[in-house]
């Protein structure tokens, strides 16, 4: 699609300065700065620390995007960024970043949800969506189920977490077993080596009728049981932890996942968000989709974790059904709701 218009698009929810370029649903440029090492010392990720890092980063970022694409500013046809939700301050940069970008090229400027960004990336990779299909959104911050007929007017949330996000508790868990945040890589690395039949860890909200999760109980109980171990003076199999966590973890959202598209009729589900580039999340629904005669989708790894190609694959979207474009004076909102796409 070379006559489709050049998009830029700015992700600054969380931690990483993600900066896109996609025309139609071609990637042309995804450039990430990313301030995780800054966070890892505290086992988490700190808003201030990530406000500013964006801050530094931004203008090198779009330098860099620019230049993988052979482009310069002259040539995009709009600008989108990620309104929410996200880290307050970390959003405002990005939002201020591509309001003033917008003003000076006099484009339009296209502020969207983070959430739908996951969903659209995929279109990057295996074309156009199917309408309907439903999308399962796995990160630090989100566990959501959601049904997805246009992409470019709302998504229907289905399903939500009602206490800690899987990502979250991936990182509560390696923390636990001493592991490097953050922790979602190194306990797939780990389980390789366990057996996740080792421990029944409980599976939160399995068997109560909703689409939603719950992955506190999970964590608690993952830590009394090393508990239990430590104080008997026991060493702790800590690839068996692992393994069986995260088997407790990727049972859940692939059975959920699996009834959301027949209660629905969705013969597709895409799977995206930062734990999608988990290997047994992978392998799971692969496997229960097959069974179930659903197609799957889910992105390469390096597009599941939050970037800017993302945002400007949604922005793209937006573009080519002649959304209108969001206003200059728009805000950045840490909780915006998923029903909206834009803002």
């Amino acid at each position: 699609m070379t006559d489709a218009p050049l998009v830029l698009g700015i992700e600054t929810s969380c931690d990483e300065t993600g900066i896109g370029l996609v025309r139609g649903h071609t990637l042309l440029a995804d450039e990430i700065a990313s301030s995780v090492e800054e966070h890892a010392r505290f086992g988490g990720v700190v808003p201030e620390v990530a406000s500013r890092a964006h801050l530094e980063a931004m203008t090198p970022t779009i330098a860099r995007a620019l230049d993988r694409a052979g482009a310069s500013l002259a040539d995009v046809d709009a600008i989108a960024v990620t309104a929410g939700p996200g880290l307050a301050g970390a959003l405002l940069v990005g939002v201020a970043a591509a309001k003033a970008y917008a003003l000076a090229l006099d484009k339009p400027l296209y502020g969207v949800n983070h959430l739908s960004a996951h969903v659209a990336v995929d279109q990057l990779e295996h074309g156009a969506l199917p309408k309907p299909c439903v999308a399962l959104l796995v990160s630090g911050g989100h566990s959501s189920l959601l049904l997805v007929r246009d992409l470019a007017q709302a998504v229907v949330p289905l399903g939500a977490t009602v206490d800690d996000a899987a990502g979250e508790a991936y990182d509560k868990v390696a923390r636990l077993l001493g592991m490097p945040f953050p922790g979602g890589p190194p306990i797939d690395r780990a389980a390789r080596e366990g057996d996740p039949a080792a421990i029944r860890f409980p599976r939160g909200k399995y068997d109560d009728g909703t689409l939603d999760f719950s992955f506190a109980g999970l964590k608690t109980a993952v830590a009394r049981w090393v508990e239990d171990r430590r104080r008997a003076g026991e060493p702790v199999p800590v690839a068996d932890v692992a393994a069986s966590f995260q088997e407790a973890v990727v049972d859940v959202l692939t059975k959920k996942a699996i009834a959301a598209c027949r209660e629905h009729g969705a013969d597709h589900l895409l799977i995206g968000g930062g734990v999608a580039a988990n290997s047994r999340l992978r392998a799971l629904a692969e496997e229960r989709c097959r069974a179930a005669g659903i197609h799957l989708r889910v992105p390469r790894p390096k597009l599941c974790t939050d970037n800017g190609a993302m945002v400007a694959a949604l922005g793209a979207e937006l573009v080519s059904a002649n959304a209108l474009p969001s206003r200059l004076d728009l805000p950045a909102d840490s909780s915006l709701p998923v029903e909206y796409v834009r803002v």
